[in-house]
């Protein structure tokens, strides 16, 4: 079993936080047709008998001969629902570029993926992998126009790109954000994209499941993902997924699939986290972060072993940088005249090891990443902390996070 991501160039996998116990399936009958019974016309007494011929009965479907008629109302929201936002979803295609023998740049075909247009300046959210590498960038559009775009901003941390084009004097139609944290498990969902290149394919399901943590490729973790079983495939990824209001409440990233396909278990980004970072990546084509300015190693049994120390979890404080954040709260970093090599990296040993984050435990490099992902510049964090046998506790006011931490 693997995770894959859903663009149509070469499948990622990534790892689950997570292994079910036991998968349970069963076929989920969406929408069905509404049937009625009802007897058969005619049927009177026999001449010259006392017997009489009793009406058959006979399965016939009502006909409604009225405009639009013979629909349920749960497919009739399916169909006005894709009707104003199908289009509204682009195709979104790159080309890479490779060298020749003779050094020559040749360009390739890249990723095939999808999109949301979020404004009508010509904006589309997007996956980050769909775009990751690209040296173009192409939208196709509902009217089969296809537009050279840009990418403005990445968010590899969420999986999330926005890339603008322009309109060239259309009126887009764009889709709303709806609020992903007042899902609830069963609700409807549907989906739109470009599964295999078929343009603007929707399919349909439910809320599988909420709160998802899944560890993403750059080994950080893309918390709070939605689980659907709309049938979700390669080429999907970046297109929306949206409630019965036709608002999007999450972007279809990957799936769950021993051969590539579909098998009912597909993962969004809840849309909620594109609230938070979207301003960002338009603005400053990255997502401003919170930071405490120290250089961090992750601590291991065998440091912990050689160097005594008091606990078994954390983050080893191996410098902090002068004049920061976190100098200022009194945290402490290593002695210059006690390191230790650790293949090629090196480690100063006396530093205070944080454990813990305004109560997020933090054990990894990722768990500092995941415990400031909500924060800003400037925002002031509690943050625990063991030196020597002694916990202390202190608070920092983060700093911007500098570029040499972002993952690419």
């Amino acid at each position: 079993m693997a995770f894959s991501r859903v663009g149509s160039g070469i499948l990622r996998t990534v790892l689950p936080l997570f292994v079910a116990a036991a998968l349970g399936w069963g076929v989920h009958d969406l929408f069905s047709p509404q049937w009625e019974t009802r007897p058969a016309s005619g049927g009177g007494e026999q001449s010259g008998g006392s017997e009489q011929a009793l009406p058959r009965p006979s399965i016939v479907r009502e006909i409604d001969t009225s405009p639009g008629g013979g629909f349920t109302a749960g497919e009739q929201t399916v169909i006005d629902v894709y009707g104003r936002r199908n289009r509204a979803v682009v195709n979104v295609n790159t080309e890479t570029v490779a060298y020749n023998w003779f050094l020559e740049p040749v360009p390739q075909a890249g990723s095939t993926g999808s999109g949301s247009i979020i404004d009508e300046r010509g904006f589309v959210l997007t996956n980050y992998h769909v775009i990751e590498g690209a040296a173009r960038v192409y939208v196709s559009l509902a009217d089969g126009e296809r537009l050279q775009g840009d990418v403005v901003g990445t968010d590899p941390e969420n999986d999330l790109a926005v890339v603008r084009f322009d309109p060239q004097g259309r009126q887009l139609e764009t889709i709303p954000m709806g609020d992903s944290d007042a899902l609830r498990v069963g609700q409807t969902v549907l989906a739109i994209g470009n599964p295999f290149g078929l343009d603007r394919t929707l399919t349909t399901g439910i809320v599988s499941g909420l709160g998802r943590p899944l560890r993403a490729r750059n080994n950080l973790v893309i918390r709070d993902m939605i689980q659907t079983d709309a049938s979700i495939n390669p080429g999907n990824s970046g297109g929306p997924l949206l409630n019965s209001r036709g608002e999007m409440i999450g972007i279809n990233t990957m799936i769950f699939s021993p051969s590539g396909g579909s098998v009912g278990i597909g993962f969004a980004v809840p849309v909620n986290t594109a609230r938070r970072v979207v301003p960002d990546l338009i603005e400053y084509g990255v997502v401003r972060r919170g930071w405490i300015d120290v250089i961090p190693r992750q601590i291991f049994p065998q440091l912990v072993q050689y160097a005594r120390l008091p606990v078994d979890e954390g983050l080893l404080v191996s410098e902090v940088v002068e004049g920061g954040n976190a100098e200022a709260a009194g945290i402490r970093g290593g002695n210059h005249s006690n390191a230790v090599r650790y293949g090629r990296t090196v480690i100063y040993l006396g530093g205070d090891i944080i454990t813990s984050v305004d109560g997020t435990p933090v054990t990894s490099i990722a768990n500092l990443y995941e415990a400031l992902e909500d924060n800003r510049p400037g925002d002031v964090v509690s943050v625990a902390f063991v030196r020597g046998r002694r916990r202390m506790t202190t608070e920092i006011t983060l700093s911007e996070r500098p570029d040499r931490f972002q993952w690419d």
